[in-house]
């Protein structure tokens, strides 16, 4: 099966509906991203059919567990080489889309791509917990996504806040996350989030995924976030 039609049915099974034309996109994205990553380590996945589950699938996943409204203002943290955030931008030309990384390097990546897809998305290179300081970033988004593997407790500080009151974080996990849901519930009610659920699912190849659904019901206290090296250190 070629790489377009494994994403077409990956997507499909989580009720999302792919013209040719993001199909076609998506082409591009696989062909850019495994010739970037002979140059640079941009993923540690290196054959088209695995980049469409692991990647592909995988980020679209969340636009059938997360009610995204039309228009949302939605910031990728840590978003590496654009997972989730572009291929919920493919899937959903109308959100508009930040990403956000410590590697220069990845934005210089996705603003290539970017280019060749058409797509318009703010690319920023800032650190988590110096953007989540910004007045211009700091509570002014709708949804804020993260694939990143840190803990809950300590994603919860890097990302909740980003969300407005009345946003949301989703913060996608692999399928064991009730130790960290537990850890961090201190965490996650100081910053003013409550979790709302767990969407528990499998990938067409069977690997388990958790999607936590955090939402933002009171804003972040002007402490937070902390400097990174003690959010490290002294996690909430």
């Amino acid at each position: 099966m070629e790489m377009k039609e494994i994403v077409a049915q990956g997507a499909s099974a989580f009720g999302v509906t792919l013209e040719e034309g993001a199909l076609s996109q998506f082409q591009v994205y696989c062909d850019l991203l495994l010739e970037w990553n002979e140059k640079m380590n941009l993923t540690a996945i290196r054959k088209p059919e695995e980049v469409a589950v692991k990647h592909f699938v995988d980020s679209l996943s969340l636009l059938s567990v997360c009610i995204i409204p039309q228009k949302a203002n939605v910031i990728d943290i840590g978003t590496g080489a654009g997972f989730p955030g572009m291929p919920l931008k493919i899937a959903r030309d109308d959100l508009s889309l930040t990403l956000l990384d410590s590697l220069n390097k990845r934005l210089v990546f996705l603003r290539e791509l970017a280019g060749r897809l058409g797509l318009k998305a703010e690319l920023l290179h800032l650190r988590a917990e110096e953007g989540g300081r910004q007045p211009a970033l700091r509570e002014r988004f709708d949804v804020a996504v993260s694939r990143a593997v840190a803990s809950l407790n300590l994603l919860a500080e890097y990302c909740l806040p980003y969300v407005k009151v009345g946003g949301v974080f989703a913060s996608m996990k692999g399928p064991d996350v009730q130790e960290e849901l537990e850890q961090a519930k201190q965490a996650v009610s100081l910053l003013g989030g409550k979790i709302r659920e767990v969407k528990t699912f499998a990938l067409p190849d069977g690997s388990g995924r958790s999607v936590i659904l955090i939402d933002k019901v009171a804003p972040t206290p002007g402490k937070y976030p902390r400097h990174g090296s003690k959010i490290a250190k002294r996690p909430l």
